[in-house]
């Protein structure tokens, strides 16, 4: 696995879908929905198909042998 990838937001919260195109794990909001009908999302270890799913500050986001972590300025 790559190393972990850090992506730092400026509010609380952040959509699933838009974190995977922020970090590069897709490469559009289509590839992000197909990723996520794949079942091959995980956060913090556990299988996720909503691409509106907020994420927080620390939730670990992998999928494609990537992983990007969510930080909150």
């Amino acid at each position: 696995m790559a190393p972990i990838q850090e992506i730092q937001i400026t509010g609380e919260t952040i959509r699933l879908g838009q974190l995977l195109k922020l970090s590069g794990i897709a490469e559009s909001g289509g590839d992000s929905k197909a990723l996520l009908l794949a079942e091959v999302v995980h956060v913090n270890g556990v299988p996720e198909t909503r691409r509106g799913r907020q994420l927080h500050d620390g939730d670990l986001v992998e999928a494609r042998g990537e992983a990007a972590q969510v930080t909150a300025r």
